[in-house]
């Protein structure tokens, strides 16, 4: 990737017979073209260094390069041996992933003549953004410090809450939707927490990419949290799933078999944005431990985990269901035909056929299987007040096994 970021700044700096050198957002050289008749003190320094000096980065800020969408023309300025320049800002559907700067010759007056010249090579430096957000843009303190920000205000710190309310990637988009992104099988991570979440960061980022709902996203060692405006639809969630899938696969170097999003209610407020995160947490959880709720799931169809979740509790909350019924009948169902079938029927509005269906079997071994139940419990586990505990202690036994997220 280094290697073809280096030929086509070359490539550029032969079309426009110019002189170029690729930052990223925090200042540090990429990239430089050779082919320049003269190179300014500055321009020596740069690529010396390697980085941008305080008082030359403080010139170029105050012409607005960190908010610019444009070319913007920098005078020269000779106190710093600086010759003119134009600040090409690299974005990708808005988003900010480095600068790429074309100085001008000794000879010539200021450097307007090169904004002339830009529409010339727009191919190679749309081509040469979308190279730096694959390579370097997760990986740069700018990018790290948002995130951090963004996570920060997702737990309820308030001045998080305060500074990411004034982004301008928010403002004026709401009312928002949090969503958790999980692996459902490999959340846990790797035996690198710094390189986990690197990789999950990296996947929110491109999976985001393009799709205008997505409004922020960051990553943490076991998922990623992604703001969207609020939608009716689910289209923007499905292929940020897929494109997530894809990249998180491509970056672990294994394989991803199910990714889960939870989705919050809309909200309105910046303040609500950490329970918001609490409830797309929970949806995530609740769809990793049963998987009949799919993959896209919102927090409201998540049924009962709404209570278990509310309920809090340490680790090993609901580790025991407390229920006298689901402990008799553990003891009893050494085979571990007993409970799923309860459980199924209880999740198929009682239909014997739809649970037969699902487990290869006749009816007449579901029947058989309730009768055992009947006959250990010694009451219906289809009526009243038994089947709502059963059903809610089965729920519990999942619930404890949810992803620690």
């Amino acid at each position: 990737m280094q290697q073809d970021v280096e030929q086509l700044v070359e490539q550029v700096a032969q079309k426009l017979g110019r002189g170029l050198s690729l930052e990223d957002l925090d200042g540090l050289l990429l990239a430089y073209s050779s082919n320049q008749s003269h190179a300014d003190r500055v321009r020596v320094n740069f690529l010396l260094s390697k980085r941008v000096p305080a008082d030359v980065s403080a010139w170029q800020l105050s012409h607005g390069i960190a908010t610019a969408v444009r070319p913007v023309v920098i005078p020269a300025n000779p106190e710093l041996g600086m010759l003119g320049r134009v600040c090409v800002p690299l974005m990708v559907r808005g988003f900010r992933v480095g600068y790429l700067w074309v100085q001008q010759e000794s000879a010539e007056e200021n450097p307007t003549a090169i904004v002339s010249q830009l529409p010339a090579v727009t191919q190679e430096i749309e081509l040469l953004s979308g190279m730096l957000l694959d390579s370097n843009t997760a990986e740069s303190e700018f990018r790290r410090s948002r995130e951090r920000d963004f996570l920060a205000a997702c737990s309820g710190e308030a001045n998080a809450v305060a500074a990411v309310s004034g982004w301008k990637e928010i403002q004026g988009k709401g009312p928002w939707q949090m969503v958790t992104v999980l692996d459902a099988d490999g959340w846990a991570g790797g035996p690198d927490p710094i390189a986990s979440t690197l990789i999950h960061r990296s996947a929110a980022l491109q999976a985001t990419i393009g799709v205008d709902m997505a409004l922020f996203s960051a990553g943490t060692e076991t998922h990623s949290v992604v703001l969207f405006s609020e939608s009716v639809g689910r289209a923007n969630h499905a292929q940020v799933l897929v494109h997530y899938q894809l990249e998180l696969a491509k970056r672990s170097g294994r394989p991803v078999h199910r990714i889960i999003l939870g989705i919050s209610e809309g909200f309105a407020k910046p303040r609500e944005l950490a329970e918001a995160y609490r409830q797309s947490r929970w949806a995530a959880q609740a769809a990793a431990v049963d998987p009949q709720l799919g993959e896209l799931v919102d927090c409201r169809a998540t049924g009962v985990y709404q209570l278990l979740a509310s309920a809090g509790g340490g680790a090993g909350a609901w580790a025991d269901s407390g229920s006298v019924y689901v402990r008799m009948l553990e003891d009893h169902d050494r085979n571990n035909e007993l409970l799923p079938v309860l459980e199924l029927i209880y999740d198929n509005d009682g239909s014997v056929q739809d649970v037969a269906t699902k487990l290869h079997l006749h009816r007449s071994s579901i029947y058989n299987r309730l009768g055992r139940i009947r006959q250990l419990l010694g009451v219906d586990p289809l009526k009243g007040m038994p089947r709502l505990e059963l059903h809610a202690a089965l729920k519990m036994r999942r619930w404890a096994a949810r992803p620690r997220i």
